[in-house]
């Protein structure tokens, strides 16, 4: 297969911030970075606390703001003026969010990419709550575990091998998924801190613009789940990507044109 191509010279450095989901990494964007650079555009995917090559345990990590601080870091590295589209994935979508109500003159958009996304009338946990309480996925082999006998710490996950051919990467080639396996590392939802966070705010998050890419054969955050949360938080432009949920491996070219898209026209 070809790699994905933008069109050379275009991004003029526009600068895209590209945020992994939960038990991946940096790396998780490879297939999307290298075009987006080669284009032109500044590229950046960090890697959350605890997540890809970030040498802390997940039990040094007892919060979801210290879980996102590597991409606050960041921001608040940048200079003023200087703005940047956030693009999110899966539980990402939480870390964008929450980059944006921490420095909303420093986002020209954020990008939910089959993600979860907030919004300014519940506490952020409110989304994976009710994604919870709906019984949307099966959690198969996933193994979710208490890393203390206080519960002072949030509730380890390790997605696995049957759930992450499944659900998440069921278009992926057998070589990402050979990829995926050595490189997912145990992660959290955080939602025993999320629940006690105050929303996100109409003035700060809730004034950046918006744009969801729904990933329509998405089996985890499944389609539905994603339009609901659409109109739960209506946003200035949603697109959309016949993909599975891992859409920068199975289809990375379609997502480096939507993105592109989406920097040219808000940055």
């Amino acid at each position: 297969m070809d790699a994905p191509t933008a069109a050379p010279g275009c991004g003029c450095g526009k600068h895209i911030v590209l945020v992994h989901g939960a038990c991946l990494g940096g790396w998780s964007w490879f297939k999307v970075a290298t075009p987006l650079r080669a284009a032109g555009y500044r590229v950046d995917a960090p890697d959350l606390a605890a997540s890809g090559v970030d040498p802390r345990p997940l039990r040094e990590v007892p919060t979801f703001r210290d879980y996102t601080q590597p991409l606050l870091d960041l921001l608040a590295s940048l200079p003023d003026g200087h703005r940047v589209v956030l693009v999110g994935h899966s539980l990402g979508g939480v870390n964008v969010a929450l980059a944006a109500e921490t420095f909303p003159d420093k986002v020209a958009a954020v990008v939910f990419l089959c993600a979860f996304m907030p919004d300014c009338a519940a506490r952020p946990s409110h989304v994976m709550e009710k994604f919870v309480e709906g019984k949307w996925l099966d959690l198969m082999d996933t193994e979710m575990k208490p890393q203390d006998a206080e519960g002072k710490l949030p509730t380890s996950m390790m997605f696995g091998p049957r759930i992450i051919r499944e659900k998440f990467f069921q278009l992926c080639s057998p070589e990402d998924l050979t990829l995926a396996a050595s490189l997912l590392r145990v992660s959290s939802m955080f939602v025993e801190d999320l629940v006690l966070q105050q929303p996100y705010t109409q003035e700060r998050y809730g004034s950046v613009r918006k744009v969801y890419i729904v990933c329509t054969e998405d089996h985890a955050i499944v389609d539905k789940f994603q339009r609901w949360m659409v109109e739960n938080n209506p946003v200035d432009e949603v697109k959309e990507i016949v993909a599975d949920h891992v859409v920068m491996l199975s289809r990375p070219d379609e997502l480096v044109r939507c993105l592109t898209d989406v920097a040219d026209k808000y940055a």
